[in-house]
């Protein structure tokens, strides 16, 4: 495809039957990106093989063991800008709707990148499947939040979807629980980015005058005051006092009256 051709940064999923995409994406030494997995350490790795790698170095790097052994993290902050977009699918249609498997976790990838600006409305997306996975999707299943895709290419069939369905526009935060936010910690980063810019980051089931609230002035003193008393090494013996001053200060949180989770080390 010409969309490949032209694309000099690309990101392909992790699953099983992209590993061609991804070794193809290699050979031609463009710079391949893969979703971490469950996004739950980021949302980038960065494949970089060694110098002078061989055709089979790069096809160890294509696999899920090469890209833990042969990537860098890609943070918030790493500019990245994706020309081609390259997704996973359990069905798609011609119309280019699809239905992955159920996660969700390609559409919040999607909108994510979208979030981050690093796809634009015209970035390709392209999905390879086998051609019994090509079939007829009623509409009325999919939601706003659902990628649809440009490509789809089979082992006997190149189509063009010419899908006039909108892609994400972002992130949705209404359809956006509190298991997830707490699943994917990249998450938390970037609704606070967007709140910050004034967007409404109001998750499912979250009353909307909750997410403006700010947390009392005795809060964060409690908070502070935990987190920069200096810390000797804790001997077994001390593990009940810490304990003590844990629950200690987890019941004068919860009488703050604002939902939080904090992190106490030893």
């Amino acid at each position: 495809l010409d969309a490949f051709n032209r694309a000099s940064e690309i990101k392909v999923d992790p699953d099983k039957p992209l590993e061609g995409v991804r070794l193809a994406a290699l050979q031609a030494r463009k710079t391949l990106l893969v979703p971490t997995p469950r996004l739950r350490a980021g949302l980038f790795n960065k494949i970089v093989p060694p110098p002078g790698a061989t055709k089979e170095i790069l096809r160890i790097c294509a696999t899920s063991q090469g890209i833990k052994e042969y990537s860098v993290p890609v943070g918030l902050d790493g500019k990245a800008r994706v020309d081609l977009v390259v997704v996973g699918s359990v069905a798609v249609s011609e119309e280019g709707w699809r239905i992955g498997k159920g996660e969700g976790y390609a559409d919040m990838e999607y909108a994510m990148m979208v979030s981050m600006g690093a796809v634009q409305a015209d970035t390709p997306v392209i999905t390879i499947v086998h051609d019994c996975q090509v079939v007829d999707i009623a509409e009325d299943l999919l939601d706003d939040h659902d990628l649809t895709v440009d490509y789809i290419l089979t082992p006997t069939r190149t189509i063009k979807t010419n899908c006039k369905r909108p892609k994400p526009q972002g992130i949705i935060w209404q359809k956006v629980s509190y298991e997830m936010l707490g699943k994917i910690p990249i998450l938390k980063s970037l609704r606070y980015k967007e709140k910050q810019s004034g967007k409404d980051v109001t998750l499912q089931g979250e009353p909307s005058d909750l997410v403006n609230a700010n947390p009392p002035a005795a809060l964060n003193e409690v908070v502070m005051a935990e987190n920069t008393r200096p810390r000797a090494a804790v001997s077994s013996a001390q593990l009940g006092q810490h304990s003590v001053e844990k629950d200690s200060l987890s019941h004068r949180l919860e009488g703050s009256g604002v939902i939080t989770t904090v992190y106490v080390g030893f």
